[in-house]
């Protein structure tokens, strides 16, 4: 209490000055007159100054949650589109179907099924011949190995390694990797990062032996094919250059990746729920039944 006393003692003429001013300004601030108007334009200057600052790192720290909220509505969204192009009505394949009530769900075949997965980037590699990307996200959380990767804007690479929470993905930018493409009219071809006489660059895709009669342009669209382990229309990049090549005759076609592998921080791990089933049926080569020639059904 006695420094208390002292502090006032001390600072009394600079804090009846304070008081004062105080007083003076709330009692202009109250009138009608030029310099009350003024007074309190300033303040409300100063109050809305202060204010966005406050909304500005309120938003700032709150990023990760829209992030988070925004990655989780494009999950939604994938899949909603998923469901719709890969089905068919098979009302249209059968005349004795056509007698299906349309509240049915059964008459639609899905012939494919994607499931969504976020998760974000915790190391990359864009400078090796062969580059990996890790994620924050493992066997626990369903992911497994070859499953496809994509980023918001196109494809990424194919997951090769997992453990209980992290996986280790096989980035398109690798020479162990090559992507089935196709152009807008319909020419398919393969799409690699690493061709010879190239240095690998981040930036750079080809597309080798391109017959030179199909029609392109610089800018032009390379989507994934139903034949990739990517999901189909995925955008593999746009055409930035076309050479010829004189000892064949084709053409060999630059690429400008649809993903930027130097700054990515969140991609979707995706899973065809009928792959198992599709490479089983593969990898045994098991036969159609035919019926025998000549015999009579019973």
């Amino acid at each position: 209490m006695r420094n208390f006393i002292r502090f006032i003692s001390r600072f009394f003429n600079l804090i009846l000055f304070l008081v004062l001013e105080i007083v003076c300004a709330i009692l202009i601030s109250r009138t009608n007159t030029i310099q009350g108007n003024d007074l309190l334009n300033s303040s409300n200057a100063v109050s809305g100054f202060l204010y966005q600052r406050q909304n500005a790192l309120v938003y700032y720290f709150g990023l990760s949650t829209t992030n988070d909220s925004l990655i989780n509505e494009n999950i939604r969204l994938r899949e909603e589109l998923a469901r719709t192009k890969y089905s068919t009505d098979i009302r249209h394949d059968s005349v004795t179907l056509l007698a299906v009530p349309s509240s049915d769900s059964s008459h639609k075949i899905e012939y494919a099924k994607y499931i969504y997965r976020s998760a974000r980037v915790i190391n990359n590699s864009v400078t090796q011949r062969d580059n990996y990307i890790t994620i924050n996200r493992g066997a626990n959380d369903g992911i497994r190995k070859d499953m496809a990767v994509i980023s918001g804007t196109g494809v990424v690479g194919k997951v090769v390694h997992t453990t209980a929470h992290f996986a280790s993905i096989l980035s398109v930018l690798s020479s162990l990797q090559e992507v089935s493409v196709h152009l807008k009219d319909g020419t398919t071809g393969i799409a690699r990062w690493t061709v010879e006489g190239h240095t690998p660059n981040a930036d750079v895709m080809y597309m080798v032996d391109v017959p030179s009669e199909i029609p392109m342009k610089i800018g032009d669209t390379a989507w994934t094919t139903t034949y990739s382990f990517f999901p189909p229309e995925i955008m593999i990049g746009t055409i930035s250059k076309v050479l010829i090549v004189k000892k064949t005759g084709k053409r060999l076609v630059f690429l400008k990746p649809a993903t930027n592998f130097r700054n990515m921080m969140y991609v979707y791990v995706v899973e065809n729920t009928f792959q198992v089933e599709q490479k089983a049926l593969e990898s045994h080569n098991i036969p159609i039944p035919q019926s025998p020639k000549g015999g009579k059904r019973k």
